[in-house]
């Protein structure tokens, strides 16, 4: 009998802050940074119950990811799941690993499967471009994964470092739709020239011998100076793609008003379209975000301050 009347499990959104190289050209396929975020994140409950139910937003990914999950492990599915809050999907912030990691996590907990973090996202084909959602999950803060070998099964982790607590992200989102995903996602990746090798040289070697540096220091604009140019580099190429190094036009324009009042790490998430960019603390950010309200008041964005996580997933047995 179980001793425990619940599982409950919060993942955080993540920022995916780029690719190193595109095409292999170093032997090593995608290559990621990225970082954990305190909001939003995907929370569940998971319960025992003498059948199958399911409640909360957005469930029908939850109810698919379940019934994968539990037929991969050979556990039942007699459970009562509530998903009380979740990442808004299709906008950047790793909602579909997030929500996946979330659910094997609470059955690992649940039937005492004894499985990593890797375990689970390998069962579903979590990590095959980028790790950052994985390694998110099992540390926060700021990460960068390994990409891509012959013999991969989730990208590994090579560095980890604790994000300065006062730093904030200002995340601008436009509410008029979705970046690419799915089919339309792995059709734009085939469709891209190769990633040059003197660009893939280049981005690793401004990661490890500026960026890591600095974030391991606290340097927020040399830190800020990286990223905002390793997002112009990717972004250019993601251009025929995406129609520009921003996929919401909107949000390009957001994104030169924070550069030009003095935010630095100024990019986007993954396929977009949310847009960021990093002050160095709350009542910067607060002000920046008074500032651009009223001046894109006429678009549809929408603006919201966030700090970094610098822990994982969260999972609690009661």
């Amino acid at each position: 009998m179980l001793s425990f009347s619940s599982v409950s499990v919060s993942a955080p959104a993540r920022l995916h802050m780029g690719f190193l190289d595109l095409s292999g050209s170093l032997q090593r396929h995608f290559g990621s940074i990225g970082v954990a975020l305190n909001e939003p994140v995907t929370h569940l409950v998971m319960k025992h119950a003498p059948q199958r139910k399911i409640s909360g937003i957005e469930n029908n990914r939850l109810d698919q990811y379940l019934t994968l999950f539990c037929n991969a492990l050979g556990v039942p599915d007699t459970l009562h799941i509530e998903l009380t809050h979740v990442i808004p999907s299709h906008i950047g912030l790793g909602s579909g690993t997030q929500m996946a990691i979330a659910i094997g996590a609470g059955l690992n907990a649940f039937y005492d499967l004894n499985l990593s973090v890797r375990d689970i996202a390998a069962l579903m084909d979590r990590g095959l471009r980028s790790g950052i959602g994985i390694g998110v999950f099992e540390q926060g803060g700021f990460v960068v994964d390994g990409g891509r070998g012959i013999n991969t099964v989730t990208p590994p982790m090579l560095a980890h470092f604790n994000i300065p607590e006062n730093w904030r992200f200002i995340l601008v989102f436009d509410k008029r739709g979705q970046g690419l995903h799915g089919a339309a996602e792995i059709d734009a990746f085939k469709s891209l020239p190769p990633f040059p090798r003197a660009q893939a040289e280049r981005l690793s070697y401004l990661l490890l011998m500026q960026a890591l540096p600095a974030i391991a220091e606290s340097d927020l604009n040399r830190f800020g100076d990286v990223i905002t140019e390793l997002q112009r580099t990717v972004g250019e190429h993601f251009l025929p793609a995406q129609g520009g190094i921003f996929t919401s036009q909107d949000v390009a324009k957001s994104m030169q008003f924070f550069s030009d009042a003095g935010a630095v790490a100024i990019g986007q998430t993954s396929w977009g379209p949310t847009g960021f960019c990093l002050v160095g603390n709350e009542d910067i950010a607060q002000q920046l975000v008074q500032q651009a309200q009223p001046l894109f008041a006429s678009t549809p964005l929408e603006f919201r301050i966030v700090s970094a996580r610098n822990s994982g997933g969260e999972i609690i047995i009661t």
